[in-house]
Parts: C-alpha cells; sequence; structure tokens
C-alpha cells in the first residue's frame, strides 16, 4: 500500500505552466481545475492529491507537513527563507526577475531611501548588502504607484516584459535574482516517503530536460 502524497501548487500563471510537467511525470488530476471551486483535487493516482493554494503559502504548507511538495516561484521562496525545504528542481517555469525600480531619470536617493515592495526580507537583505540605509514599507500590489503618488522612492517587484513599468513612467534599475518556479519536498517526507518521491522526481526532471530539448531544436 503506498501512502499519500500531497503536493500544493501555486494559483495563477505558475499552475497553468506547471500541469503540462506533471502530466509528463503521470500524474494527471482528475476533473478540470479551472472550472472548479474545489480546493484539493484527486488524480489518476489513489494515493496523490493536488492542493491548489496561494502562491505564499506553498512553502508553510510544505515545511509544515500540509503537504509533501510543492510549486513557488523563487521569489516566494527567498522571502520565505527556505526552511526545513529541499529544492531539487527548477522547473525553469513562469520565469521573470526580481528588480529594484523606479520613476525614468529618478535623481539618486540622498540619505534614507524609501522602497516599497511585498518582498520585505529579500529587499532589507539586498539593501544591507549595498550598505544603503533603508525604510521599508509594504505593499501586496500596484506597486508602480508607490513612486508616482510619492509614497517611495523605489519599489521591489518582479519584472516580466517590463511593459507595466514603462506604461507608468518607470524602469528598472537593479537586478536582484532571476526567478523561476522551483519544486520544493519537505524535509520529513523527503525521509519518510523518499521511496515514492523519488521515482516522481525523476520523471520530472526528465519532463523539464525535454522541454529544454524542444526549445533549442
Amino acid at each position: 500500500m503506498k501512502e499519500q502524497l500531497t503536493i500544493a501548487l501555486s494559483k495563477g500563471r505558475i499552475l497553468k505552466e506547471t500541469l503540462p510537467l506533471l502530466a509528463a511525470a503521470d500524474i494527471v488530476p482528475a476533473e478540470d481545475i479551472f472550472s472548479s471551486r474545489k480546493l484539493i483535487f484527486d488524480t489518476n493516482h489513489p494515493h496523490i492529491k493536488l492542493v491548489v493554494i496561494r502562491a505564499t503559502d506553498v512553502p508553510t504548507y510544505v515545511e509544515y507537513g500540509g503537504a509533501d511538495m510543492g510549486v513557488a516561484g523563487k521569489d516566494v521562496l527567498m522571502e520565505h527563507g527556505g526552511e526545513g525545504l529541499y529544492e531539487p528542481l527548477d522547473l525553469e517555469i513562469a520565469c521573470c526577475r526580481l528588480m529594484v525600480a523606479g520613476m525614468k531619470d529618478a535623481e539618486p536617493v540622498i540619505g534614507r531611501m524609501k522602497v516599497a515592495t511585498k518582498f520585505v526580507n529579500v529587499t532589507r537583505e539586498y539593501f544591507a548588502r549595498q550598505g544603503a540605509q533603508v525604510d521599508i514599507i509594504k505593499l501586496y500590489g500596484a506597486m508602480e504607484l508607490a513612486p508616482i503618488m510619492g509614497l517611495a522612492d523605489r519599489i521591489v517587484d518582479i519584472v516580466d516584459t517590463g511593459n507595466t513599468l514603462r506604461a507608468n513612467g518607470l524602469e528598472p534599475m537593479e537586478h536582484i535574482a532571476d526567478i523561476s518556479s522551483r519544486f520544493v519536498v519537505g524535509q520529513p517526507s523527503m525521509k519518510m516517503k523518499h521511496r515514492q518521491i523519488q521515482p516522481l522526481l525523476d520523471k520530472l526532471a526528465a519532463a523539464i530536460e525535454a522541454k529544454r530539448e524542444e526549445k533549442s531544436a
């Protein structure tokens, strides 16, 4: 009898890009996730379930055993700190950059800089490494508004194409990290259920490699 495995998936863009990889690893939800209001889904394997939650909650669920494994962006994992998690696979999906941005042609800030972000821990660490003193203002969305409205001098946010920044008169200024989605495993689950989890990791790794080869062909 196989032990129950639960995989926590991030809502939104990451979910759309994760499901084909899971399908390539022979894990398919039993119903259409996007048309359902359910949060927990059966799969084609009786012992594997999928749970769909906020991206920011995935590391917590996996760390504390609410799920055995999960998929989350590197930005979320950096902010969380990654305690209690193994990060065996870069899924190479939902790729973007974590950047410092500000108003186009903005003057250098003299003295303490005000920075708006939802990535409070990452931002604090980044500017500490620069030796810069900053006041961090936590926002949950529409970061671009903060410099426009005079709330902050700079923002730290995820940048994909940069179109939203440009549309609001901002520009990327400093690169903090390249971001993609990672497959994470809780440390207790990796120890207790390694025999079941490792074959799944191997299948996912093969699916990622196949996708990479397809792109370069």
